[in-house]
C-alpha cells in the first residue's frame, strides 16, 4: 500500500542523504545530489514517480539505453552494478586520455588539462572521482597555486597525491620537505651503523664489500632520488640538509649519501641536475675508482685535473668535493691505493716524495679528512699538507716494514749463519708521534695495521697494536676501523690460544677503552662470539668477568653478552670440533700450461 511505499522511499532517501558530504561538489557542476533528492521527495505528492523522474534526469543520457535497461532487470543485474561498471570503464578511459594528452606535443595540451582540473577539482573528495583529479594534477608541470595550497592544507589529499605534485609543494615549503626527508636520513644512518655492527665477521664480506651500484639500490637512496626527480631546488635542499647534519654530528655516513645520491641521479641520466652539479664528473671518476678499490694513474690525472680546475671565485666547490672525499668508501680506496703505491716504491728503492701519484693521493686524502673543518669555518681552501708526513712518517713506517722483512729473511737462513737478532718490540718515535698528531698519517697507520693482519703477521701486529691506544682523535677506536680489524683478526684465530697474543689484543688495546667507549665493548663482544672457542680458556674466563655489562649499558651490549654466555654454556656441554683457520683461497686450482717460446715461465 501507499503507506509502506512511502516508508520505503523515505528509507532510500535517508541512505542517499547520509552520503551528502561525499557528493558535496556536485551542485557546482550542475549535477543533482542527495540534497536535491531530499527536496524533491519532501515537496512531491507521488514519491515513486519523483524517483523515476530523478533517475531519468541524472542517469546516463543515452536514449537507446532506456529500452535496454529492462533486459538487465530480467537477468537480475542490479542497476547499481550496471552503472558502477560503466562508471569504472569511463573513469579508466578518461585517465588514459589525460596521460595521452599530457604526453602529446600539442601546444594547448596543458590548457586542456587545466580546464579539466577546474571542472573536476570540486569532486576531489569523492573517492570514485579522486583518481581522475589526481591524474590531472600529476601531469600538470605547474599546478595552480590555489589548488596546491588546498591539497597541502588537507592531510588526506596530501597523502594520496602523486610525488610529482608533492615536488611542486615541497619546492616552496622547505620545512614540509624536511619533515618528509628527515625519517629517511635517520633510517640511512641506522642501516650504516647496523652494517658496522653486523653479526657477520669476515675479511671477505665486510662494510666495504658492496659495490657502489649495489649500494645505490638501497631503499633510502631510491626514495630520495624519486622525491627529487629532476627538481634542482629539491636537490639543493637535500644537499643542505646533509651538510647541516654532517656539521652537527660529524657522522661521515652523510658524506656517503651525498655521493650516492648524485650517482643515483647519474644512473638515471637526470642531466637537469648532473649538468649543474660542479662535482658530477669528479664524483663519477671517483666512483669508478671505488668500484675497482684502486686509483690508477689515468684516473689520478683526471681527478687532479678537476681539483686544479677550481677557478677563483668558485672555491666553495671545494666544500662539496671535500665532503665527497670524506666518504668512508672514498677514504678506503685512497688509503688502499697509497699502501699499494708504497709497496711499489719500496720494491723500486724510490722515495715517497718522488712519486707524483702518491702525492696526489695524499692531497685528496688530506682534503677529505679536512671536510668538517672546511665546511664549519666556511674557509674554502685546500688544507696545506704537512710535508713531514712524507719525509718523516712514511720513512718511519717503511722502516717497520724493513725490520719485519729483515727478521723474516734472518729466520730462513741456516742456523750457522743466523745472528742473535730478535724481533723489535718498539716503534720509531716519528711513527708514534704522527699517529697521535696527524689525521692523514693516522689513517695510513691504521690501514698498515690492517695490511699486517691480512698477512697474518703475528709479530708485527703485536708490535703495532699497543701504539694504537693513543691515536689522533681516537681514530683507532672508531667503528669503521674496529669493524675491519675484528674481521681481519679472524685470520689469526689460532693465535688466540696464546696468552701473549691475547694480552696484546685485549689488555694492550681493546680493553684500554671499552669502559668509556661502548662501541669498543660491542666490537669486542662481536669478535668473541666468533672466536670464543679459539681463545685460551683462562683468558676467556677473565674476559667474561671484565666484559660483563653494567646496568646502564645499552640493550645491544647486553644482548651480545647474553649470546656469548649462552654459547660458552653450550660449548661446555658439547665441545665443538676443531675448525680450520678461515682461508682466502677462492677455490681456483692451478692449471698447467705447456711452456712455449711465447709463454712466460715466471710466476705472477
Amino acid at each position: 500500500d501507499s503507506g509502506r511505499r512511502n516508508v520505503l522511499v523515505c528509507f532510500v532517501a535517508s541512505l542517499m542523504i547520509k552520503q551528502r558530504n561525499m557528493f558535496a561538489g556536485l551542485p557546482e557542476l550542475g549535477i543533482s545530489n542527495g540534497e536535491d533528492l531530499k527536496e524533491t521527495l519532501t515537496n512531491c505528492t507521488e514519491p515513486l514517480k519523483a524517483i523515476d523522474q530523478f533517475q531519468m534526469e541524472n542517469g546516463i543520457l543515452l536514449p537507446t539505453l532506456q529500452s535496454a535497461l529492462p533486459f538487465l532487470d530480467l537477468h537480475g543485474t542490479p542497476r547499481l552494478e550496471f552503472h558502477q561498471s560503466v562508471f569504472d570503464e569511463l573513469r579508466e578511459k578518461l585517465m588514459e586520455r589525460v596521460a595521452i594528452i599530457a604526453e602529446g606535443k600539442e601546444e594547448d595540451r596543458y590548457r586542456k588539462l587545466e580546464e579539466l582540473l577546474e571542472k573536476s577539482f570540486p569532486l576531489v573528495k569523492m573517492p570514485s572521482i579522486q583518481p581522475v583529479v589526481m591524474q590531472v594534477l600529476k601531469h600538470l608541470p605547474k599546478v595552480p597555486e590555489k589548488k596546491l595550497k588546498m591539497v597541502m592544507a588537507d592531510k588526506e589529499l596530501y597523502k594520496v597525491c602523486a610525488v610529482e605534485v608533492k615536488r611542486q609543494i615541497w619546492q616552496d615549503n622547505q620545512a614540509l620537505f624536511g619533515d618528509e626527508v628527515s625519517p629517511l636520513l635517520k633510517q640511512y644512518i641506522v642501516e650504516k651503523e647496523a652494517a658496522l655492527f653486523s653479526s657477520d665477521l669476515s675479511i671477505l664480506h665486510n662494510f666495504f664489500s658492496p659495490s657502489p651500484k649495489t649500494r645505490r639500490q638501497g631503499e633510502v637512496v631510491l626514495k630520495l632520488t624519486q622525491m627529487i626527480g629532476k627538481n634542482v631546488k629539491l636537490y639543493d635542499m637535500v644537499l643542505q640538509f646533509l651538510r647541516t647534519l654532517f656539521l652537527r654530528t660529524r657522522n661521515v655516513h652523510y658524506c656517503t649519501l651525498r655521493a650516492e645520491l648524485l650517482m643515483s641521479l647519474h644512473d638515471l641520466d637526470i642531466s637537469e641536475i648532473c649538468s649543474v652539479d660542479p662535482c658530477h664528473k669528479f664524483t663519477w671518476c671517483l666512483d669508478a675508482c671505488i668500484r675497482e678499490k684502486f686509483v690508477d694513474g689515468k684516473r689520478a690525472r683526471e681527478l687532479q685535473g678537476f681539483l686544479d680546475g677550481v677557478k677563483k671565485g668558485q672555491e666553495q666547490v671545494l666544500g662539496d668535493l671535500s665532503m665527497i672525499l670524506c666518504d668512508p668508501f672514498a677514504c678506503n680506496t685512497l688509503v688502499l691505493s697509497i699502501m699499494r703505491n708504497l709497496q711499489e716504491l719500496l720494491s723500486q728503492d724510490a722515495l715517497p716524495r718522488d712519486s707524483p701519484d702518491l702525492m696526489l693521493l695524499l692531497r685528496m686524502l688530506s682534503l677529505g679528512q679536512g671536510a668538517w673543518d672546511m665546511i664549519d669555518s666556511q674557509v674554502f681552501k685546500e688544507p696545506r699538507m704537512d710535508l713531514e708526513v712524507v719525509t718523516r712518517f712514511l720513512p718511519a713506517m717503511m722502516s717497520v716494514v724493513v725490520d719485519d722483512h729483515t727478521f723474516t729473511v734472518e729466520q730462513k737462513l741456516p742456523s750457522e749463519e743466523k745472528s742473535s737478532l730478535s724481533y723489535p718490540t718498539t716503534l720509531p718515535d716519528a711513527f708514534n708521534r704522527y699517529l697521535q698528531e696527524n689525521r692523514v698519517a693516522c689513517e695510513m697507520g691504521l690501514y698498515y695495521v690492517l695490511h699486517i693482519a691480512k698477512l697474518r703477521n703475528k709479530n708485527a701486529l703485536q708490535r703495532l697494536l699497543p701504539a694504537l691506544v693513543e691515536t689522533y682523535n681516537d681514530m683507532a677506536f672508531g667503528d669503521i676501523f674496529l669493524h675491519l680489524l675484528t674481521g681481519h683478526l679472524t685470520l689469526l684465530s689460532d693465535e688466540f690460544g696464546s696468552e701473549e697474543f691475547c694480552s696484546v689484543v685485549f689488555d694492550g688495546f681493546l680493553l684500554t677503552s671499552f669502559s668509556s667507549k661502548e662501541n669498543v665493548h660491542r666490537h669486542t663482544l662481536r669478535m668473541l662470539l666468533h672466536l670464543h672457542h679459539k681463545v685460551l680458556p683462562s683468558c676467556m674466563e677473565t674476559l667474561m668477568k671484565t666484559l660483563e655489562p653494567p646496568k646502564q649499558s645499552s640493550e645491544p651490549v647486553k644482548e651480545l653478552f647474553t649470546q656469548l654466555t649462552e654459547k660458552l654454556e653450550a660449548q661446555k656441554k658439547s665441545p665443538p670440533p676443531l675448525e680450520e683457520t678461515p682461508s682466502l683461497d677462492l677455490g681456483l686450482h692451478p692449471v698447467t700450461v705447456p711452456t712455449t717460446a711465447s709463454t712466460p715461465t715466471t710466476p705472477l
